[in-house]
Formats: structure tokens, sequence, C-alpha cells
């Protein structure tokens, strides 16, 4: 006879979590009309803010190799959420930064965020929320937040 441990299905409570934050995101976005970006762009951003980023630099956040980044690159300074500038200490570098258009897309992602935490607060009381928040930190990887698809 096969135990299950308890609290087995805790992983795929916690993906379920990570799919309901993006699906919040990306309909926050999409109702605040930035409806041709997908949630891998906005792992990108994050990456880009506030500094701007390298090819590189995107291609090791998302995982992804530099032909990749540099693809996506592509799409999202045609898009208008991108340019590509000097780096100011590596000529042979470019730095992406995010536009106003990005920037914009960012807050609303922002804005879907906060929404999302105080959907949690209203259902789980602010004092289990914070005790959530708390015990995940403790055990999660701060920064380490990208597509893994």
């Amino acid at each position: 006879m096969t135990v299950v441990p308890k609290n087995a299905d805790l992983p795929l409570l916690l993906l379920a979590a990570a799919a309901e934050v993006t699906d919040a995101v990306q309909a926050g976005v999409a109702a605040a009309g930035f409806t041709d970006v997908r949630p891998t762009h906005g792992y990108a951003f994050a990456r880009m803010a506030p500094h701007g980023a390298t090819v590189g630099e995107l291609a090791e956040h998302l995982g992804v190799t530099k032909q990749a980044a540099s693809q996506l690159v592509d799409e999202l300074v045609t898009k208008g959420y991108a340019d590509r500038n000097p780096h100011p200490r590596d000529a042979r570098a470019r730095l992406i930064t995010l536009t106003d258009r990005g920037w914009a897309c960012t807050r609303a992602a922002d804005a879907a965020l906060a929404e999302f935490t105080r959907h949690w607060s209203d259902i789980l009381g602010p004092t289990a929320l914070a005790q959530v928040r708390k015990g995940l930190a403790r055990v999660v990887t701060p920064g380490r937040v990208r597509p893994s698809w």
C-alpha cells in the first residue's frame, strides 16, 4: 500500500497559484489595451526595469538562448515596448530599455498584481495572507521569476 505524504498536493497547488497570477496579469494588461503581449514579455520587462538589460542578461533571466532572447527583443522593439541603446560601459553591447509604452504596460501589470493580492486578502484575510507570504519568502529564492515553458 502506497502512503501518500501529507501535503503531497502542495507543489501542484503552488503551480496552480503561479498560473492564476500569470492569468490575472495577462487579463489586466489586456484590459488596459495591451493585447499584443504575452507572459514571456512581462518576464522580460521585469528584467529590463529599471535600468535596462543586455540580450545576454535577458537570455540568462529567461532561461533561453541568446538567439531566442534576441528574437524576443526584436519583437518588443517592433511593437514599441523596448528600445536598443548604446551600452554606457560596453561599446560592443546594446542596452535594451523599456519605452513609455513598455512602462505603461508594466504599470498595468503592477495594477493587476495589486488586484490579485487584494483578491487573495479578501478570501484568506490579511493575517493568513501575511503568513503565506512569510512562509514562501523563507523557502523561495527571490528574483527567480521566469517562464518555465
